[in-house]
This record gives C-alpha cells, structure tokens and sequence, in this order.
C-alpha cells in the first residue's frame, strides 16, 4: 500500500506574576482579553508611571499613560487636598481601566457593532462605596448630562456603572484567578490544544502550492498555482492582474483530485534587488516522458511585476519513473547555494534497485541537492560547491547533500531568534511517510535520513533497518497515520506580531487537516508537540479574524516580515479555485503599537490591480446565539471524486462557553464619537446656582466652584471597525434560527459573477390548479411564515397583489418556460441561488414541490438538466430531507453560501400530481 502522499493522501503589579512562554494549563473561566481597539493586550515597551497595575501587561503605552495621567491631573485640579486623598483612588481606578487587558469587557466593547460604555462597569459593593464617598465627581469623568439627575440615587448611579457580570466588573477582574491564571499566554483549550486564529489573504487559487517572497523591501509576495500560474500580490492585499509567470501550457498535470505533478514551487535569487534572477520547479513531459525540471528565469525589463518568459534555462531534468513522489521545494540556504528536494520516483516502497532510489548515491532520486548558481552567465547552468560531502566519492552525483529521503513536501530555512540568532540557518523538512508514520527532519550535510530502511522511527524494509553501516539520522518527530497521512512541513515562526509564538515549528498534514506544532526544549534538547486548533468565537472575536478553514493543508510560508501563513484548499484538484491563503494569527498577545510597522519600497505597476475581498464570515461579525449550540454530529459530507476519504479532525470552530456579558438595563448614553483630541480647558463640577451636599462632615470640598462650566477634556476614543464599510464586502450572516447545525469546517463554495443583462433569470408564475387533497391524515398543517400560500385552502378570492419573496421560498426556472419542472432557485438574504445536487433526493424534491403547490415530486434532475445557473449563486448544498419538513432551509445542509458545487451541479426537480412511473 502507498501511504497518502500530499495530494492524496506586568503582567498586572503584584497580583499576576510572568509566566512560561506557552504554558498549556487550560484557562479557566474562557478569558479573552481585549483592548478597546479590538486588538489583544501587549507588553509596552517601557513601564507605565501613572497606571501602575498595567505597567508589564494591557492596552497602554508610555503615551497613552501620560495623556491619562494628564486628564487626571485636570479633574483633580477640582479638589482640596481631602478631596484628593477621599476621591483620587477612585478617579485614578476609572481612568486607567482603558489600560486594563479585559478594557473590552469592562467598556461592553467585545461586539464592535455596539456602542462603548463611556465608564467602565464597576462590581456592585465597589459603586456603592464610590456613590457613598464620591457620587459628585460623576460629572466630571463624563459629558453625560443625564449623570446630574442620577447622582441622588444610588439604585439609578449604580445601574449606570455597574457591569452585572461578576467576573468581568472592576475590581474583581483583577482578582480572578481563573481569567489571570494564564492571562497573554498561548491559551490552551481542555484538552491542551494551542488556540489560534486565522486572517484570510488570498483565494479563488487553484491548488496555491507554494507562496515566496523576494526579501527585496518590496513586502510583496507571489503565490503559484499548481496549473502553472504564478500571481503577484502587493503588500497591501491587492493582486496585480497580469500572472507573474505562466507556464501552464509547459506544466504537465491534470484535473484529477490528488495528481501530484504540476508547477510545485519557486524560489528567488537571494541577492534579488541586484540578481535579477528566479528558479522554478515543475514537472513536465519530453517525448511522453515525465521528468521534473528546475529551470531559471529572468526578471522583465519592461515590468517589474513579471519573468521574462522568453528567458528560461534549464538547470536541471530528472526522469520520474512514476508519477507521484515529485519532491517539489526550491530554498537557497543562509550560504547562498540552492537546495533542491526531489522524491524517490514514486511507487510503493521505493521499488528501484536492490536498496531503492534514496539509498542509492548513483541517482538523483530520494535526494536533496545543493548547487551554486551564481556565475553561470557563460557556463554551466550550475556548479559544485566545493565541500559537497560526496564530492569526492566514486559513482556518486556531486550535487547530493542528503539522502535517504522519501519524498520531503516542504522544507524552510530557521531565521534564527531575533534577539540572540540561535537556530539562524537550520533547515527543517516533513518527509511524506508509507504506511504509517509522518516525519519531521531537520537536514544537515551528508545525512542519511533512512528510507526505504526506516519509517519515522520504525523499520520499514527489516533487512536495510539492521544493516549496521546505515547510520541513519532519526527525525526530530514521527506521528501515526491515526493523526494524518501526509505531513506538509511548515516553518519556525521568527516574526515580529506574534512574541509568544517565537521559536514555535508550525506545520500540518494534508490529509487530516490537523494543525500541529513543536517546541524545542533547551535543556534535554527534545521537541515537544502540542496540537494546533481553531481559538473559540470569543478568542477569535477580533477584526478580520476568522476561525475555520479548508481541509487540504497544501503548504506554509512566511512573508518578508516573518508572519507565518498556510494555503489550503476544500477541493484537491489543480483547476479547481477553492484555494485560500491563511495568516496565522495568536488573540492572546500582540506586539505594542508600532513596533512591527514598516514602509514597503514603492514598486513601479503595470496593468490593473485587483483589490482583495474575504469570503468568509469574519468572526466579530457573527451573530451571537441565544441557545446552546447544538450537539449532534453533522452528517458526512460527500468527498470529490479520487479524494482519499478522511474523518475530519476536530481543528476548526469550537463554541464559546464563556456566557455573553450582560449590559445594564437603565439609563445608558450613547458614546459621542471623536475623532479629533479637544483642547484643555477647565470645567467646573456644578454651576454656581446649584447647591450640592459637602459629603458630610468628613467630605472633602471641591475648590474652583466658581469656574465657569467648560467641558472637561475626553481622551479620543479609538476608531472603531465596521465591517460592512472598512473591511470589504462581507455577507451579512444567516439567521440562526433558520439554519441547521453546519460541519465545523465549510467545503468549497465558489461566489457568483455579478449579474448583467445578459443573465437568464426567468421568473417562471406557476399556474394554478385545483389543489388536490394530502393524504397527510391527522397531522396538522405546518405552513410556516417561509412558505408559499398555496390555492384552495377556502379563503375568498382576493385581489392579487405582488408579495415580497421570503426567505426558502422556491422556485423552478426553466428555459422553456415549463411551469412543472426546472432547475431549483431559493431566495435567501435578500437574492436568488442555486441548489447544487449534492445528497439532494426524491424527498428533497417533495419539499420543494409541496412548498410550489404540487403535492408530488416526481423526480430529481440532476447535472443541470434544466440549465446550469449562470450568474447565480449558489446558496445550498448537501440538501439531506426526511420529506416533511415545509421549506429547504427545514432540512440538514451546509451552511448557507458554503459548498463545493460548481454551476454545472445545479439540481433540477419534475413536480406533478402523481407519483412519477417510468415509462
């Protein structure tokens, strides 16, 4: 058996003390710090003077602390010095709550679609002592008008200021163990798993198998389609319309679900701004034989953004005595020679020879290469460096640097810590196992890295394992085929944005979809491994953050700024476009504002720019559930003709458990938006007119009553994001209670062209006919508000009047005109789309008859027998009905606008008055 290959197959003062980088204890009580800015807290550069508490850990710098320090320095100037010593705690305490790591919280600004609360919530014995001792500094910490009515009343000042949520209200926030335990740490779910999140950069890809950058300022990035296709994106998202490189009518590969040939990667010359030069690694047939060829281009001279296809040299072909195990990687190491990974020829077992291909020095099969590419201008395409390891040995290629490699999917170059450079220039690999083990390696010059003796850690081939003189290098970790079937090597994460992933090996397996990781430790020098997944909807609620994605985990990679990325797809083909590229994003820490800003060199453009659009539904923007989400398992997908079918890993979307804070229930103003900072002038706390109680006998006296009455200064709030207007086009998402429980992780859908003139949409008006009895006995009739009035239930004829189409009302498009059958449209979310035949039945198609009126559906026809839907969306897939339910959105599907249809799928259904008999 061939195993799977990868295409089938501080912290706060005195109370919270530093923590281990990744400690992988569970939090408790499912903390989500967040900052008003909707960012996760950070460790500011230098320690805060004025809000003390948040000196190592939360949502301030040195900047935002002074202008706090300065507002509170102006409200006090208010007070005599017992009114300073009574009311300055209380003051300094509300003020700095904007620097506290669970701001988001105490500011009821988790949903960035609600208004902020213009003053933290306070816990109920700490506003009661606050109204008792302070109740007229109110005025001065708001603009609010209505606090001079409220400050009597210590029922209506506390239902101001009071957060009801017991753990999350100042000050018991900074008391709780459960949210501080682990507070800017990786967190962990229960059973140990890092949760992180996920940014969407790129999609509609065929097959994105590689993503590279030129290390050039540029901050650009190009991403290469296994058709051929090489795609230039700028740092700011947008794609340059014209491909960087096509080679699509050289690359041989096919449309076949797990085909491994194909344009498989690309390199940049390392001196890119001065060496003009890329390299290329894809497969290709020469008089019906396959080989696989590494070649080089030339950038162009006429655009900036585009290879020279005119000026390709081949370096080098090998012959493939079967069409699987390619290998695929192109990295020049930190010496500046190229290293080139090629698999073993394919097969199983690696068949070749008397010890197979890898073993065998004489073949440049299950090897990895390094040459030197510099200087060929006038000469060989490549030449040797001089300390190869088998340079000097007979019958062996002097290009080999390693071997005994089965076929490596992905190799990377460790930047080295950027503090102390440790591990700069380590190369680690995933090597594809057989039957049961995946392995990650990490290459040093002239290893032996076992196969066909070894796989993982275990023998393979018992005679080879035994031989005393293999000497083989073990990995660095192996896994079972019960965790995936086709590791995909990934990268150490060295970037700026993300501190506590720093020295953290991300990879993943293609064929589970598991996400994984290892950290190094120092002092026994194992490597630890703690799985990867999906942060709940509360960790992730972030802008631009989403937390699922698709299965096929093709490849990693990094940007020019060290920020770690995956590319994956919902269907393995290489002219499907279900591809999408992932930025992997930790919620639990962030660097501090401005630290990992850079500017990119401006790039001279040619052609048009295509500004990116995200399709999926960022996780700040869902709707929140009211209920408990459901607990059935979702029924099985269909998996793509020639896909290898796995059970899906439970990596993507989990709940959030963490209730939703509740906000107070009276009198509430509405935030005044700023965007501009207000001069300081003074402003007194009441005007001279008004008399107010002195506090008592102890209270202290406020001074300047006779000021005049100024506005008090506001610290500008932070913008807000708005998703429909500042983050692109995002589908509003589903009503919950019209959707079914969806699979964690969506399948492919591919998005509708924009409709034109041009688009066959007939809007077919079913006559009317007599209706004739159900036979549904006693069973009462369960037309719903989503369903169409049928005739003939006894009403009087009324005039007709044209109705608004309500969400899963049906309707059968046929461009005949026929009024009996057609191809299935549903109206959701305001518009028109498809069913795609996945799952769709016989009883399926009696939902949709009986919502049209018909009592009977007669047949399902499938492959768009009545016209594909051009132009339309597609809104439903894997329809699964029991046959009563009254409308499509009452049956178990995918999630709206989630599928892996294309419009060639689009099902079609006969309705009639009697049960369809074959002629």
């Amino acid at each position: 058996m061939n195993a799977a290959s990868p295409w089938e197959a501080p912290l706060l003062h005195n109370w919270l003390l530093a923590l281990p980088l990744l400690l992988l204890t569970p939090r408790l009580g499912g903390a989500h710090p967040q900052c008003l800015d909707y960012k996760p807290p950070f460790q500011p550069p230098e320690p805060l003077t004025f809000c003390k508490d948040y000196a190592k850990f939360g949502c301030c710098d040195l900047e935002k602390d002074s202008k706090i320090s300065q507002r509170f320095n102006q409200i006090m100037d208010y007070f005599d010095h017992s009114g300073f010593v009574t009311c300055g705690k209380y003051i300094r305490n509300i003020l700095c709550q904007e620097c506290s790591p669970y701001a988001a919280h105490l500011y009821d600004a988790e949903d960035a679609n609600t208004p902020l609360r213009e003053l933290p919530g306070l816990c109920g014995d700490y506003c009661s002592d606050f109204w008792h001792q302070c109740r007229y500094t109110l005025s001065l910490l708001t603009d609010n008008n209505v606090t001079t009515s409220i400050e009597d009343d210590r029922g209506k000042f506390c239902n101001f200021l009071v957060l009801k949520d017991p753990d999350y209200c100042y000050p018991n926030v900074l008391s709780n163990a459960g949210l501080n335990a682990n507070l800017g740490n990786v967190s962990a779910d229960p059973e140990g798993c890092l949760q992180l999140c996920l940014q969407e950069v790129a999609n509609d890809l065929r097959n994105p198998v590689a993503m590279v950058h030129a290390n050039d300022g540029t901050h650009r990035f190009w991403v290469a389609e296994q058709v051929g296709y090489v795609w230039t994106y700028l740092a700011n998202g947008s794609r340059v319309d014209l491909p960087f490189l096509n080679l699509t009518k050289a690359v041989l590969t096919s449309p076949w679900s797990g085909d491994e040939r194909g344009f498989l990667c690309l390199a940049f010359h390392p001196q890119f701004t001065t060496i003009k030069k890329v390299y290329v690694y894809y497969s290709v047939s020469v008089n019906k034989e396959e080989r696989i060829r590494i070649s080089e281009f030339m950038m162009s001279t006429d655009d900036h953004n585009m290879l020279d296809h005119s000026s390709e040299r081949t370096l080098l072909e090998v012959v493939e005595p079967a069409s699987n195990h390619n290998g695929g990687q192109l990295l020049f190491g930190h010496d500046g020679y190229l290293y080139i990974f090629i698999g073993d020829g394919g097969r199983a077992g690696d068949p070749f020879g008397k010890f197979g291909n890898s073993q065998n020095k004489s073949t440049l099969l299950g090897k990895v290469l390094r040459v030197d590419v510099d200087n060929n201008e006038n000469g060989a395409p490549y030449s040797i460096p001089s300390d190869n390891p088998f340079v000097e040995e007979k019958e062996s290629h002097p290009e080999i640097y390693a071997y005994g490699v089965r076929n490596m999917w992905r190799c990377s170059i460790d930047r080295g810590d950027p503090i102390t450079g440790y591990g700069r220039g380590r190369m680690f690999c995933g090597d594809v196992g057989q039957n049961k083990y995946e392995e990650v390696d990490l290459i040093t010059k002239g290893g032996n890295y076992g196969w066909r003796a070894k796989e993982g850690f275990s023998c393979y081939d018992k005679k080879l394992c035994l031989n005393s003189s293999l000497d083989d290098i073990l990995p660095i970790f192996a896994y079972p085929h019960k965790l995936g079937k086709s590791v995909t090597g990934g990268y150490i994460y060295r970037g700026c944005q993300m501190p506590n992933l720093n020295g953290l090996y991300i990879f993943g397996d293609f064929m589970s979809g598991r996400l994984m990781s290892l950290k190094e430790n120092l002092r026994t020098g194992d490597w630890d491994y703690t799985e990867v997944c999906m942060g709940t909807d509360k960790t992730c609620s972030f802008p631009k953050l989403i937390n699922s994605y698709y299965k096929y985990i093709i490849s990693f990679a990094e940007d020019e700024a060290g920020e770690l990325f995956f590319m994956a797809t919902g269907v393995p083909s290489a002219h499907s476009k279900a591809g999408v590229v992932y930025k992997i994003v930790d919620p639990s820490r962030r660097a501090p504002p401005g630290k990992c800003n850079y500017k990119p060199t401006p790039v001279k453009m040619k052609g048009k720019l295509i500004h990116f659009h995200p399709k999926e539904e960022f996780v700040i923007n869902k709707k929140q559930r009211t209920t408990a989400a459901p607990t059935t398992k979702p029924t099985a997908r269909r998996i793509p003709p020639g896909a290898r079918t796995t059970t899906r890993p439970s990596v993507t979307t989990s709940k959030s458990t963490r209730p939703t804070i509740k906000q107070p229930t009276t009198i509430r103003p509405p935030r005044k938006p700023q965007t501009t900072p207000i001069p300081a002038p003074t402003k007194a706390p009441r005007q001279a007119t008004t008399a107010r109680p002195r506090y008592g006998a102890t209270t202290p006296l406020m001074r300047k009553a006779q000021s005049p009455a100024v506005p008090l200064p506001r610290p500008t709030p932070a913008p807000r994001t708005r998703s429909p207007v500042q983050t692109g086009r995002r589908v509003p998402a589903p009503d919950s209670s019209q959707l079914l429980p969806t699979t964690q992780r969506p399948l492919h859908w591919t998005p509708a062209p924009k409709a034109t003139s041009k688009t066959l949409r007939p809007d077919v008006t079913l006559p009317k006919f007599p209706e004739k009895p159900r036979d549904r006995g006693n069973k009462p009739d369960r037309l719903g508000s989503n369903q169409v009035e049928k005739p003939g239930r006894g009403s009087k004829p009324k005039k007709q009047r044209r109705r608004k189409s309500r969400a899963g009302k049906v309707r059968l498009v046929n461009v005949d005109g026929l009024t009996d059958r057609g191809r299935v449209e549903i109206f959701i979310r305001g518009q028109w789309g498809t069913v795609c035949d996945d799952l769709f039945s016989s009883k399926a198609a009696s939902v949709v008859c009986r919502q049209l009126g018909f009592p009977v559906g007669q047949r399902v026809a499938k492959r768009a027998e009545f016209g594909a839907g051009n132009g339309m969306p597609i809104l439903l897939d894997d329809v699964e009905c029991d046959g009563t339910e009254e409308t499509l959105l009452d049956c178990k599907h995918a999630k709206v606008g989630k599928n892996n249809c294309s419009h060639q799928e689009d099902v079609g259904v006969v309705c009639g008055y009697d049960q369809y008999t074959p002629a």
